[in-house]
């Protein structure tokens, strides 16, 4: 090959996750909320009625990928610039070709900024009049939460919209596409790719195209090939990738072994082994929102009133992890689940309400009784006239102390049922007190 060839050859060549962009919407993978056939973006594309559009998520979503979608769907001009290394001179020379493209071709203007959070303020302001008077429709992308980084009259003249971490299935189809696809892919070369290594792609990817389509480049350019096969193996890309592969399937065995190991630990007090199997899921490639609903139920179900605060410290860890996705986020999950296994231990409202549960599936409904069923006027309406019995005593009138008074709150058919039996654990030994403490007093 000349020098002159090989320079094209540089000139044109991709990457393989650029190369594999699709360019239509029926192509485009995942955000089936966005893009989907009753989607708000599927609308106004068949319409050609394109506003401004804030989208907001996690690397390898296909935010960039659906911003030049959008441009070719409605037959707008498309440029493209990246926060980081523009500013508002960028911004006038697109705004200028934006004017010329409406008043010579009749054809509007889409700009794509990445990272729009990178902008200062003057830069976001010097958006905003072009923006409202419709010269540019502009698409943001961003990593980070809009509403905290981007302007408040940027965002109130667009529609902000969250891109998901991509499913598993759509990255499959994506690195299957990529396999197969013969112009832009790899369809021409005779490839043989192990299933354990596409699941262990997905695995690592965790939610991003570009990782996985990487990894496929990558275990194409150093496999061991012959005239008739390409073959790509687990422990190939398990080298690409520097990390040890995890066998973990998400509806396999090993994954709900895992999950029982983890609560258990948790149950245990041992934050040791909880961490452990922590580290095991958050390396898989494991949801973390699934982590998240888990430390949720056991700081209910093995904690519950012995630390109150248990269920705050897993809810407030659900949300920070939301908002700041992974790896970050791994320190959240390691936080609440230290704390969980950590804390005192009590199942009585676990055990309560299977209790109350049982009584209410396998007895008869008892009526409410008299004194506390609604005394609103629509309550009384309903009811006959006769014998209204014992009146309902108010608990915080300043007579009663404590702001207790003894009456019967079930019916009586169920007599003294103790369906809630506080232990002496932690804060609830507190409560039990208590609730014993009233009870001499009756």
């Amino acid at each position: 090959m000349d020098l002159f060839g090989f320079a094209e050859q540089k000139k044109v060549y991709q990457p393989l996750a650029e190369r594999m962009r699709p360019n239509r919407l029926f192509d485009f993978q995942g955000q089936e909320r966005l893009v989907g056939e009753n989607s708000v973006l599927k609308k106004a594309i068949d319409h050609d009625q394109l506003l401004s559009l804030i989208l907001f998520g996690p690397p390898g979503t296909g935010k960039t990928t659906l911003a030049r979608i959008l441009a070719n769907e409605t037959k707008k001009a498309f440029f493209r610039l990246n926060a980081v290394t523009s500013g508002v001179k960028d911004i006038r020379e697109v705004v200028e070709k934006a004017k010329a493209s409406q008043r010579f071709e009749g054809i509007g203007t889409i700009l794509f900024i990445d990272e729009i959070h990178r902008f200062n303020k003057a830069q976001q302001d010097a958006l905003l009049p072009y923006v409202e008077n419709g010269t540019l429709i502009l698409i943001g992308a961003t990593t980070e939460n809009p509403y905290y980084e981007v302007n408040k009259a940027l965002i109130s003249r667009s529609i902000v919209l969250e891109c998901a971490p991509l499913e598993d299935e759509a990255i499959r189809k994506i690195v299957q596409r990529a396999i197969s696809d013969q112009e832009n892919g790899f369809g021409k070369l005779p490839i043989h790719i192990e299933n354990e290594a596409v699941e262990y792609m997905i695995q690592v990817a965790n939610g991003d195209a570009r990782v996985a389509l990487n990894l496929l480049e990558m275990g194409v350019m150093i496999a061991e090939s012959t005239e008739e096969e390409i073959r790509i193996s687990l422990a190939l890309i398990s080298d690409a990738s520097r990390r040890k592969p995890v066998r973990y399937e998400k509806n396999g065995d090993f994954h709900y072994d895992v999950i029982s190991a983890f609560i258990k630990s948790i149950r245990g007090s041992d934050p040791n082994a909880a961490l452990y199997w922590l580290a095991l899921m958050i390396e898989a490639g494991e949801d973390p929102k699934f982590i998240c609903r888990r430390l949720m139920i056991s700081a209910s179900e093995d904690i519950g009133n012995a630390d109150p605060q248990a269920i705050q410290v897993a809810l407030s860890v659900a949300q920070g992890v939301e908002r700041i996705g992974m790896p970050e986020g791994r320190i959240l999950l390691a936080q609440a689940t230290t704390y969980l296994a950590s804390a005192p231990k009590s199942n009585a409202s676990y055990l309560g309400i299977n209790r109350a549960l049982q009584k209410v599936q396998t007895e008869k409904i008892a009526a409410v009784p008299e004194h506390l069923r609604d005394s609103t006027a629509r309550g009384m309406k309903a009811r006959h006239q006769g014998d209204a019995g014992p009146a309902y005593r108010y608990p915080h009138t300043h007579t009663y102390p404590n702001h207790y008074v003894k009456q019967e709150y079930l019916p009586d058919s169920l007599g003294e049922s103790d369906f809630y039996e506080p232990t002496d654990q932690g804060y609830e030994k507190k409560m039990k007190a208590y609730l014993e403490l009233l009870r001499e007093d009756d």
